[in-house]
């Protein structure tokens, strides 16, 4: 089982590398290449097909402090209009941005030529986030479509929005400013200012560290607050707290960034990393939970003396888990700039491979879920199957296994022992008590007739019969004897104790049989003895020899 799962991760991983590293690079894709080539519009030379590109492009130029560049994706008609020069817009709406934009997160703006067509705005214009100055209304930060001679489309920040933005003349201090790391501004790693990388890894491991006490604050009062007044255990584990604090960091971390004064920057890089970490964490946080449910319900399980649930909850945790780590490697995949289609698609494919390659175990596997929900069995409980019987020693997640009356261990597929039809006799409330008498032809008729009217007056009041039915009656006339049947029930808790009782039954019917003139009989045979006469080739008379008389 855990085999198939890393197969199955395997390929779902290999599906979306191979799919991305077709994209980046032409030669993987040679057959398609010549009609993408006639069919798709030409290529922006600054990457602003998107508007997700565009908004990359104008990171990466900014954090460089290369406004030229930056200038290609702002609006050419804003530019030649405004009195401002080029450089004063791009720094003006560096400042508007580091002071309190809120751009989305990469996978929320569209990487389609078209853009986002269902946002109830014009075609041509995508809305890419928000700023917000002071306790003035949010600015829209709108990216608006163009397209040059040559059909080249291309996106770029829209003059509505460049007009609006009011005047900043200063700009705000940032966080590695605020923390005297300035100095290390000169030295970069990453595309980024070293002071400010330095300066934010101080605030996000400080914003955890405080995250994480009011967590483990929560849960401890909590915790003593339901114990003292329920008087029960605390089911939730302390396993939860660390990863629950990753998420509420996660969650409260594109703020707290904004308001230390944060460049947009660096914000925008690490708000990847930061839906990675979110991801990551409540896979976690759920892979816990999924333990701490499933220990619950075996223990219960357990409790109730049904172990062959435990099987099968071990199945549905692991595939659970195994699931949840699936989505979570795909959406971290995507956070990274994979294509998310093609890991659903490769998990899609991978899963059918995987069905049609172990069809058999996958019904073994479904056919114990149905002896466990069904329960036609129990451990311990002694059936009979198929042309097989004997006591059930275990119920596991491929086969159940069965132990004989030659003490040996049969195993049968689950998914044919579900199909089977089974006799289970520990279910039975009372044992089927069914004997023959057999009397002699010769024996009187009204003695016998006496016999069979009194004997089941004498069954009832015996001590190991119920009264759910008792019967005595002739059900055979045969050549040699009369065949008289004795039916009723035993109460018994088991195979075993039916047997003792059984035994002791019978002794008391025959005791109680002697006081009738009948005779039992026993089988017989019927032989002819013949001599010749040679001096008148007659045969004698044949001579009847009774067996049952020898």
């Amino acid at each position: 089982m855990r085999l198939k799962v890393v197969m199955l991760l395997l390929m779902v991983i290999w599906g979306v590398l191979s799919n991305q590293m077709s994209h980046a690079n032409p030669a993987a894709s040679v057959l398609n290449s010549a009609t993408a080539q006639s069919t798709s519009q030409a290529k922006d030379t600054f990457g602003r097909d998107t508007p997700r590109g565009a908004v990359q492009g104008f990171m990466n130029a900014i954090r460089d402090d290369d406004a030229v560049l930056a200038l290609n994706y702002l609006d050419g008609h804003y530019l030649s209009k405004t009195k401002a020069t080029d450089v004063d817009v791009v720094e003006h709406f560096k400042r508007a941005l580091d002071a309190g934009g809120r751009l989305d997160a990469d996978l929320q703006i569209s990487g389609e030529t078209v853009g986002n067509l269902s946002d109830n705005l014009p075609s041509n214009i995508d809305k890419v986030g928000e700023i917000y100055l002071d306790n003035d209304e949010p600015i829209d930060i709108l990216m608006v479509r163009h397209e040059s001679d040559d059909g080249t489309v291309y996106w770029q920040f829209s003059a509505e929005t460049l007009s609006v933005l009011p005047q900043i003349t200063k700009s705000a201090p940032t966080l590695a400013q605020k923390m005297r790391l300035d100095k290390l501004s000169k030295y970069h790693a990453f595309g980024a200012n070293v002071g400010d990388v330095v300066a934010l890894v101080i605030l996000v491991l400080g914003a955890y560290l405080c995250v994480y006490v009011l967590v483990w604050l929560f849960y401890w009062v909590t915790k003593l607050l339901y114990q003292s007044t329920t008087g029960k255990a605390y089911r939730v584990t302390p396993t939860v707290i660390m990863p629950l604090s990753l998420i509420i960091v996660a969650m409260f971390l594109p703020e707290i960034m904004l308001k230390a004064g944060v460049p947009v920057t660096l914000r925008s890089s690490f708000g990847r990393f930061k839906d990675i970490i979110a991801w990551g964490a409540s896979a976690w946080l759920v892979l816990r939970l999924i333990d701490a449910l499933f220990n619950r319900a075996e223990a219960i399980s357990l409790k109730r003396n049904s172990p062959e649930q435990v099987s099968i909850l071990s199945l549905i945790r692991k595939v659970a888990k195994a699931l949840m780590l699936i989505l979570a490697i795909i959406i971290i995949l995507g956070s990274f700039g994979f294509d998310l289609t093609t890991g659903i698609a490769a998990l899609g494919v991978g899963g059918l491979a995987l069905a049609f390659g172990a069809q058999k175990t996958i019904e073994n596997l479904i056919g114990s879920v149905v002896v466990v929900a069904d329960r036609p069995v129990r451990v311990g409980d002694y059936c009979r199957f198929g042309n097989l019987e004997g006591t059930v020693i275990d119920i596991g997640i491929r086969s159940s296994r069965i132990r004989t009356l030659n003490r040996t261990v049969v195993t049968v597929p689950n998914g044919d022992f579900s199909s089977m039809q089974i006799e289970n006799y520990a279910t039975r409330d009372m044992f089927h008590f069914l004997h023959h008498l057999y009397i002699t032809r010769d024996t009187d008729v009204d003695e016998l007739g006496k016999m069979i009217h009194e004997l089941p007056s004498f069954i009832d009041g015996h001590e190991y019969v119920n009264t759910e039915w008792t019967q005595v009656h002739i059900i055979e006339l045969r050549q040699d004897c009369f065949v008289v049947q004795i039916r009723c029930y035993v109460d018994a808790k088991d195979v075993i104790e039916f047997y003792d009782k059984q035994s002791q039954l019978i002794l008391d019917i025959l005791n109680q049989v002697k006081n009738y003139a009948i005779t039992h009989a026993l089988p017989s045979q019927m032989m002819y003895l013949q001599k010749d006469k040679p001096q008148d080739k007659t045969k004698d008379e044949p001579i009847k020899i009774d067996e049952n008389a020898l």
